[in-house]
């Protein structure tokens, strides 16, 4: 039987040849989860003998099949043909999704690199893509108001460049709100692209760093969402603004239930990823000059209401902390938390 009348007889040829939605047997699938939330043990050195090291997609794949996940989103870069084609036979055979996470070109004679990549994605069986228009922190990264605005202008530019890639070849990208853009600058940006192959990966916390309410974050940005980073979030006040952790779901101050029903309202195709990120706090320092360089936009009311919130909920007895741990200590704690979002996303969200 040829390749392509095998993909024709089967679910997942018939999920290879749907355009552009999710088909209607993925709706309801498990939570599927993102290759960051695997930070300590994605390329680990540690020889654990429990948790041993995810060195690619197939062993990330493998390991989410086992766990109980319903998909995964994960780098694609640098993939050979005959990866590509692993990959793709390893999720058919497991049943899972699966999403890539990608960057985007900056300049025209990057756009063949980036439309190779985009192609292996699709070729694997993915029909999303997530990326982010800035690897760091905006309150980190600029130092001026007019560096800010140059890097708006670059990521227009990188969206355009990319625009007739994902058309060409039919697959959705989804730009994260990265604790760079305010909600309202990423939806003035996609306005901008103007289409329906360009929309956002929708992060249920980052934006609490750039002192935005989560839930105006959501209504802002999910009838754009094409695909989700599902997290929750606790703080702590410190002395220079505020500490910002993901924790397990269920135990941080998001409103999950109501956000999640949102999503679906609003895109009933849409995955359901998990990044639960087992690190030390961020410092939001929220209070210092250098932080509000590139924050125009912000009102004076935003930052009070979000020390407010911070001050009335505090997460006891404290943020957790990885630091202190040992290596096969943070392997461990890492999937505990993993698997412990699995089951609330199962048993509360109803995400199965």
């Amino acid at each position: 039987m040829h390749r392509r009348d095998f993909l024709q007889k089967t679910a997942f040829g018939a999920m290879a040849l749907s355009f552009p939605v999710i088909p209607n047997f993925l709706k309801g699938i498990p939570m599927g989860v993102v290759v960051h939330s695997y930070a300590s043990r994605w390329n680990s050195k540690t020889p654990s003998q429990a948790y041993p090291a995810f060195t690619n997609a197939i062993d990330l794949l493998e390991h989410c099949h086992q766990i109980g996940a319903g998909g995964i989103q994960v780098v694609v870069k640098d993939w050979s043909a005959d990866f590509v084609k692993k990959v793709r036979t390893r999720r058919e055979k497991l049943g899972l999704y699966m999403e890539g996470s990608i960057g985007l070109p900056k300049k025209a004679e990057d756009v063949a690199t980036f439309e190779k990549e985009v192609a292996n994605a699709r070729e694997a069986g993915a029909q999303i893509l997530r990326t982010v228009s800035l690897g760091g922190r905006r309150y980190e990264t600029f130092k001026s108001q007019q560096e800010f605005e140059a890097f708006q202008k670059s990521a227009l530019l990188a969206l355009q460049l990319s625009e007739p890639v994902l058309k060409k070849h039919k697959i959705k990208l989804g730009v994260e709100n990265h604790k760079e853009w305010l909600a309202p600058e990423l939806a003035a940006l996609l306005k901008q692209v103007s289409s329906e192959w360009v929309g956002v990966t929708l992060d249920f916390g980052n934006s609490i760093a750039l002192l935005e309410d989560p839930m105006e974050v959501v209504e802002t940005l999910v009838p754009y969402a094409v695909s989700t980073h599902v997290k929750d979030m606790a703080v702590a006040e410190y002395a220079d603004g505020f500490l910002l952790s993901e924790v397990p779901l269920g135990k941080g101050i998001l409103d999950l239930p109501r956000i999640v029903a949102l999503c679906k309202k609003n895109n009933p195709n849409v995955t359901f990823n998990l990044e639960m990120i087992t690190r030390d706090p961020l410092e939001i320092p929220c209070l210092k000059d250098e932080y509000w360089t590139t924050f125009e936009g912000i009102s004076p009311t935003a930052l009070a209401r979000t020390l407010r919130m911070v001050k009335s909920h505090p997460y006891k007895p404290e943020l957790p902390r990885v630091s202190q741990l040992t290596a096969e200590e943070k392997l461990k704690a890492e999937e505990d938390n993993i698997v412990s979002c699995l089951a609330y996303s199962k048993n509360e969200l109803n995400l199965n």
